[in-house]
């Protein structure tokens, strides 16, 4: 399959792993969270995050009111729709607005199957899986009346469908951050970059016009940043001229299919007769590889975000490394669910997406970089930053496509 797919395909596309979804991992997520329904509401342009992975292809947001209704049931899960219009195939209708009100249709839903846990989409930890509105909250609750007091928190299934990742969608993603690979590395080119002309900035505009072109419109703007011998780093601004000998890094990110990339990788513009670029500046994307791999191995261990990130840091220490570790799930949003693995400022421990464990099945950016001193350039520190996405199956990592570990070089 070839990505960008066809706006019809990938709708198409869409309804198949929505139905997958809802017949093979929703199933194991209610009773993981030890709920018999769960409701989800949301209105137009009002969304709760969750809706993303609940409507069908041909549908971009909710429409009115659209409440969805899922209930427990021997054979897996009831799917409803409790909405004024139908919600493609996978959702059964159960509201005619000339019968009753929205709300009545809600609480005799509910009432037909007398649940004693009904989970709602609020959360203190996750804003993923915080969706319901103040109103929404309200009105909800007067609408089931005597079953108000049955309602929980459903924070473990809005957590877990969004960053539970169907084989065929991890096959998407392989193929997804191997096209975003490819716009870097023309990116990286003299097609592209024009020593003593081009800026960072005029390097991320391309990038963020080449994935509008090409219909993966990117998810943030992207950047371009520089580092050169003789200046702190940092101090280069992104609108500078680039010059022979600059390391430059990019950070960039596409969408598709509704899912989403995250990507850095790093390139060295070759001064007048150069053919490769200096060894310390080689040895150093190898330090940030090898960073990778002791990360990658925390992740194939598995636990919380938080154990993972102190044992990452921990192995670094060991290895003589000095490293940073920032991963964070991506999947159907950019920053998405799950746990939390470090943040830039915050190399210690994420109090609560941090205490939130790794499962299979999952996607993530391997977000980290680490800082070596370039003999060439007088021992000066640079920042090799790499991002890379990963997938997690059955305790194994794999890297999506493939990682950066050779430096772009730009004549």
């Amino acid at each position: 399959m070839t990505h960008p797919l066809p706006l019809r395909a990938q709708a198409d596309l869409l309804d198949s792993w929505l139905q997958q979804r809802l017949d093979t991992v929703l199933p194991a997520l209610l009773d993981r969270a030890g709920l018999d329904t769960w409701i989800v509401v949301a209105r137009e342009y009002h969304e709760d995050p969750v809706l993303r992975a609940l409507l069908p292809g041909s549908w971009l947001s909710a429409r009115r009111r659209t409440i969805l209704v899922f209930h427990r049931i021997p054979s897996g899960v009831a799917c409803l729709a409790v909405a004024p219009y139908p919600v493609g195939t996978a959702y059964e209708p159960v509201w005619d607005p000339q019968e009753e009100p929205q709300w009545a249709a809600l609480h005799r839903t509910v009432a037909a199957h007398d649940p004693n846990r009904i989970g709602i989409n609020v959360s203190a930890t996750f804003a993923l899986a915080d969706g319901m509105s103040s109103t929404e909250h309200r009105l909800t609750l007067e609408a089931l009346r005597e079953y108000a007091d049955r309602v929980v928190p459903a924070e473990a299934v809005a957590i877990g469908l969004l960053e539970t990742r169907l084989p065929a969608e991890i096959e998407t993603a392989h193929e997804l951050n191997a096209l975003a690979h490819q716009v870097i590395a023309a990116a990286f080119s003299p097609d592209v970059v024009v020593p003593g002309h081009t800026t960072g900035l005029d390097v991320a505009w391309w990038i963020q016009q080449r994935f509008h072109d090409i219909g993966v419109p990117p998810w943030f703007l992207s950047t371009v940043d520089i580092q050169r011998r003789g200046a702190e780093l940092g101090d280069v601004p992104d609108d500078a001229v680039i010059e022979r000998g600059d390391l430059l890094h990019c950070d960039v990110g596409l969408t598709s299919a509704r899912l989403h990339t995250d990507t850095q990788q790093n390139a060295y513009v070759l001064e007048a007769g150069e053919s490769a670029a200096p060894a310390g500046l080689v040895a150093a994307l190898a330090v940030g590889n090898r960073m990778q791999d002791l990360a990658v191995a925390e992740f194939a261990r598995g636990g919380t975000g938080n154990e993972i990130l102190g044992r990452a840091r921990a192995a670094a220490a060991d290895a003589g490394i000095d490293a940073a570790v920032y991963s964070h799930p991506v999947g159907l949003h950019g920053h998405a669910a799950g746990p939390t693995i470090g943040m830039w400022d915050n190399q210690v421990s994420v109090p609560g997406s941090g205490d939130y464990p790794l499962y299979d099945d999952t996607i993530y950016a391997l977000e980290l970089c680490t800082y070596s001193p370039i003999p060439e350039w007088n021992d000066q520190r640079v920042r090799m930053a790499l991002e890379q996405g990963i997938a997690v199956t059955e305790g194994r990592v794999d890297y999506l496509d493939r990682r950066q570990q050779e430096l772009h070089l730009i004549p």
